[in-house]
């Protein structure tokens, strides 16, 4: 089963062309799965049907996981045996009509466009870290982009001069506008702190660690998370936070939903969707807070 199980992960790379956070959840879902059926003495794949993958997904939910876990596993599981299924390695896909768990759709944590500014103040230029977290979090918010597209950026996809960035770490090449703050703290932590902090002049990254390497996931985490403390913003940041806030601004100040789209990457407008519905909320906070009559 590990062998089909690679199979599988080869074909999601080489054909589907999914990013390596999505590679590394599909994985870790289907080798739990494939543990799973080992200690329910089940062998070979094909000797599973509907039963034993809901038998699995009641196992998940007694190991108390949130139904949007138990939800992303089934999907995963179901991209597995469709897999197994084209190939002829199964006869019949078990998860053929098998309704995924309803998963209450929670609205994302945005900040106040004073609580943004807030934020942002808190890098000071006045060190090597400082002029790079700036120009980080200035980058961020103004392009509503995501970390792992963030560290992901390389030298060479950013255009000072014509004041935007090339995003093509994905299905497709994104290009976003770059507003003038944003420029300029680019234009500050290149020249006066990234050739400092780089060990090798043929670096290609664009955002470096204090060791000259490209800047990780965990890092940026970390960085976020002292500032958000600095700033005292009572609030739970996350690195998709600023992403969140980019998407409702923008809404609330009149951009239509396909620019957002485009803007964000989102394949399915649907996903965009769900910051119309925060715009809206925040017009009846704004309405109870200050019509006389409500």
């Amino acid at each position: 089963m590990e062998e089909l199980v690679l199979d599988f992960l080869d074909f999601l790379k080489n054909d589907k062309r999914l990013s390596l956070n999505t590679l590394q959840s599909y994985k870790r879902d289907i080798e739990q799965y494939i543990t799973y059926l080992k200690d329910m003495k089940v062998q070979n794949i094909a000797n599973t049907n509907k039963t034993t993958v809901i038998a699995y997904l009641l196992h998940l939910q007694k190991k108390g996981r949130a139904t949007s876990t138990i939800s992303r596993n089934l999907a995963s599981i179901r991209s597995f045996y469709q897999y197994l299924t084209k190939k002829g390695i199964i006869s019949q896909d078990p998860t053929e009509n098998l309704e995924s768990p309803k998963v209450e759709k929670k609205l994302p944590q945005i900040l106040s466009t004073k609580e943004v500014e807030l934020l942002l103040d808190q890098p000071k230029c006045d060190d090597l870290k400082g002029y790079r977290d700036k120009a980080m979090l200035e980058l961020l918010y103004a392009t509503g982009i995501r970390v792992s597209e963030l560290i992901s950026l390389d030298l060479e996809d950013v255009n000072l001069e014509m004041q935007f960035i090339r995003c093509n770490k994905g299905a497709r090449e994104r290009i976003i506008p770059i507003g003038s703050l944003s420029v300029n703290a680019l234009s500050e932590y290149l020249s006066k702190s990234r050739n400092l902090l780089i060990q090798r002049p043929d670096e290609k990254a664009l955002f470096v660690n204090v060791n000259g390497k490209r800047l990780t996931r965990q890092g940026f985490w970390k960085i976020i998370k002292q500032y958000k403390n600095q700033a005292k913003i009572n609030k739970d940041i996350t690195p998709h936070t600023l992403r969140h806030s980019f998407a409702a601004h923008l809404l609330e100040n009149g951009a239509d939903l396909r620019s957002i789209q485009e803007m964000l990457g989102h394949s399915d407008i649907s996903s965009t969707q769900v910051y119309a519905q925060l715009a809206k909320n925040r017009i009846k906070e704004i309405y109870k807070k200050t019509h006389p009559r409500a």
